[in-house]
This record gives C-alpha cells, structure tokens and sequence, in this order.
C-alpha cells in the first residue's frame, strides 16, 4: 500500500470507525491506543503519546518525555473480524522529535537501511506455531480440543477438522487482508497449529507476524481458547517455533541462486548465499539470545524428546539441504530456512538480528564449511538464556544490530540498547531461577 495515501481516506474506504495505534517493546509486547477516526489527522500530525516507562521493556524511566508512536499509513490494515470499523497501523516510536532507539521497528529500519547501502533488498516468510488450550477451574492448562491425543498428531486431519471454525477464521482474515494464506496444518504436539501466508520485505512480515499473534489471539478467545506462542508450555511436546525463511535481491534480482555458477556443495547456492549463511553461523550462539529470548525457549532447544519422537529445534549451528534436523534449511536455491528461532521471539529483532549477522559474513566472504558440519570454533547452541546473553555480550556484530537506530553521536553517558537488553534478560532469568519449582520438590524435599 502506498506510503502517500491518507489514513483518512484509507479509513473512510474500508469503513473504519477505530484505529489501534499500535507498536512493541522490546519483549514484543503489542502496546497501543484506540483513536477514533474523527482523530486521524491529529494522529498523523502528532502522534500517538505513551508514558515511555509504564510501556515496559522500552528503556525509559518514570522521569522520561513522552514516547509519541508515530503511524507508518503503509502497515494500515482493516481488521473488521475483530471489532466492526476496527483496524490497526503500526507505528514508529520517537523521543523528542527522533526515533527512539529501543523501539524494535526502529532497529529493524536501521538494519534495512545498512542493507540497502550495501545493495540488497531482503526478503523474509515466517511460520507462526501455536498451541490452542483451555483453563480448567484449578488453573490447570488442557488441550482445547479434548479429542486431540494421538501420539503423532502432525498433519492429523480429524484434528484439523475439530478446529475449522478457528483455523478458517483466520485464514479467511488472512486473505481478506491480501495476505495471501496458503497452508494451516496441525502441528507435531497435541493442540499446536501452524498458519501460513506468503513472504514479503522484512518490515511488511515482522509487522504481520505482530499483527497475526494478535489476530489468532483475539479470534480464540471468542471461542474460549488461549492462544499460546509459548515456546514449551508442555515439557512432553513439541515446541512451538519462529522460523524465518530469507533471500536477497539486488536492484530486484534474486541474488542466492547460483545460476550458471558451479557450486561445489550441490544446494545451488551464489558464494553469496553461502557467505550470508555463513554469517549466521558465524553468529548463531549470540542470535539465540534474539531468536529465544525467554528462559522458557531453552527448554524447547534442549529437549532431549517428545512424545511424537522429534523435538524439531536446532542443537547445533549447522547447515544442509532439504533437512529438517539443521539450524540452516536450505530447501531450495531461492532462500534459507533459519529455525533457531521460536514463538517468544520478536519479529523485528529476530530479522535485524539474523541479517546483520548474514551480512557480516557476506562482508567478510565468510565459508561455512561443509554440509552437516559444526564450525569447531562455535561449538553447541546456549543451554540457557543466561548462556545466550553471554554470548551476545561477546559478539560486537549482533550488538551492533541492537543499537543499530542509535544516534551516531550518542555519547558514552547514553546507555546503549544491547547493555539495556542483555540486563533486562539477565533479569528474567534470575527472576526465574529465585522461584522454587516442582522438579526442586521432588528431587530435594526429602533427599538428605
């Protein structure tokens, strides 16, 4: 949708009474503020402004000036299946008339914009996993549909058919808004489901994946479901991933393919394929703290089984061909399929995060080494989230595309975003690790 195009008039076209202002923080929490139409120009002029700090993960204190979220008119996106004349515009955090370096969008654009200076344009699809539960009256989380038990319910179509009145919901929402939905499927765990729709620039599919949780979101609960992108909610099931499919194109031409070219390890890879691939191995240990960036993703990468057999997550930074079992997928001679990531992540972190890291290895014309192979230098994938923020620590590439949207002049007084996250998850995790567990119960309560 073209950027000149009036919020007015896009609303008046497509009935739109109510608009979600609506940008994340750095956790990906959706934050927004209902303006009504006869507000849009007042929207557009001025924004929309927020208490930066009661926001959450934006990196503001209580003493701080309004965080005015700024709507980009091209992300308009009608959602009448929600709420009749509602929709929603994804906007741009600033800070005093500049955009504000900790809001996600913000970050993604700067790393867009180091692309484009280098010559690529990038291109991303991304496959949202799901679980659909329900809450017993003790709290206790159960599987929506009571029905759904098999021990390999992948594909089950009986349990597609149970959930069609949501599944097509969201298809058809999908569709109404050209999104170009192709595929729903019953995932690997009992109650997980997938959800598809077609690639696009990087920007147009982190805002869609945002928008989509909140759809599937707001669609089960109609139904009484909670629609969980938790990445283990149960210790015996499948994980629920983000994997995120890129390529580039140059001035528009695709630029992974090897055309002509010889290509030695048979994926039909450019070098610069290989390269950007490379990059991300390169970085792979450091990227976890972006791709899983909650304690609970460490138990989706470190599951040693599930009851359908496989666990589906990545343990080692690795690469091959059409294989499911490698961090790097390569399915085809168009893109990469990067499946370290899972349903906590942050679109627009994870996309910056993972093309920074491709681009330093088409920078460096980094080598991945072999099919199948562990770059001996990287080792295994963090253990935990502590582990992955210490690794980020260490890794000035991946911290650079965390503070890509700060201000060249920023001084050494202005905290920068990558120290802000890095604490903020170290945080997370002890938090976590104060708590007394179950497994400590049982294991310790009577053991001495």
């Amino acid at each position: 949708m073209p950027e000149t195009q009036d919020l007015a008039e896009l609303c008046h076209a497509a009935g739109t009474k109510f608009v979600l202002a609506l940008f994340v923080d750095l956790r990906g929490k959706p934050c927004a503020k209902l303006v009504p139409v006869e507000s849009i120009s007042q929207l557009m002029s001025e924004g929309a402004g927020f208490a930066g700090y009661a926001v959450g993960a934006m990196g503001q204190e209580p003493k701080d000036p309004d965080l005015v979220a700024m709507p980009d008119v091209a992300s308009f996106t009608p959602v009448p299946f929600i709420k009749d004349g509602l929709a929603v515009v994804h906007c741009d955090p600033y800070v005093l008339g500049k955009p504000w370096p900790f809001a996600p969008r913000n970050i993604l654009k700067a790393m867009l914009a180091r692309s484009a200076d280098a010559g690529f344009e990038v291109w991303v699809g991304a496959e949202v996993e799901y679980f659909l539960l329900k809450k017993d009256a003790d709290g206790a989380l159960r599987t929506a549909d009571a029905e759904d038990r098999a021990a390999q319910p992948c594909y089950d179509a009986r349990g597609l058919t149970r959930m069609y009145e949501h599944l097509t919901a969201v298809s058809s929402a999908m569709n109404s808004l050209g999104w170009g939905n192709y595929a729903n499927d019953h995932e690997d765990g009992n109650g997980q489901f997938e959800q598809n729709f077609d690639y696009s620039d990087a920007l147009t599919t982190a805002d869609r994946v945002v928008t989509l949780r909140y759809l599937i979101s707001m669609l089960a609960a109609e139904r009484d479901m909670i629609a969980t992108f938790m990445p283990k909610p149960f210790a015996d099931r499948t994980g629920s991933g983000l994997h995120l499919h890129m390529s580039l194109t140059s001035d528009g031409a695709p630029v992974f393919p090897a055309g002509g070219a010889a290509d030695p390890r048979g994926l039909g890879l450019s070098p610069t394929a290989y390269s950007f691939l490379a990059g991300i191995l390169e970085h792979a240990c450091a990227l976890q703290a972006v791709l899983a960036p909650t304690v609970n993703s460490y138990k989706r990468t470190g599951a040693v089984a599930t009851s359908s057999g496989a666990s589906w997550a990545p343990r080692l930074p690795t690469y091959g061909g059409n294989d499911r079992t490698h961090y790097i997928r390569v399915p085809d001679d168009q893109r990469i399929e990067l499946r370290g990531g899972d349903g906590s992540a942050n679109p627009y972190l994870a996309a910056a995060a993972a093309l920074g890291a491709g681009l330093d290895g088409v920078l460096r014309s980094l080598d991945p080494g072999e099919l199948g192979t562990c770059p001996s230098h990287i080792g295994a994938l963090p253990r935990t989230l502590v582990d992955a923020i210490d690794a980020l620590d260490g890794d000035p590439v991946i911290a650079a595309v965390l503070n890509a949207a700060m201000p060249k002049d920023a001084g050494p007084e202005q905290q920068k975003v990558s120290e802000y996250f890095a604490q903020l998850k170290r945080d997370e995790y002890f938090a976590c690790h104060a708590e007394i567990s179950a497994w400590e119960l049982n294991h310790y309560l009577t053991a001495f």
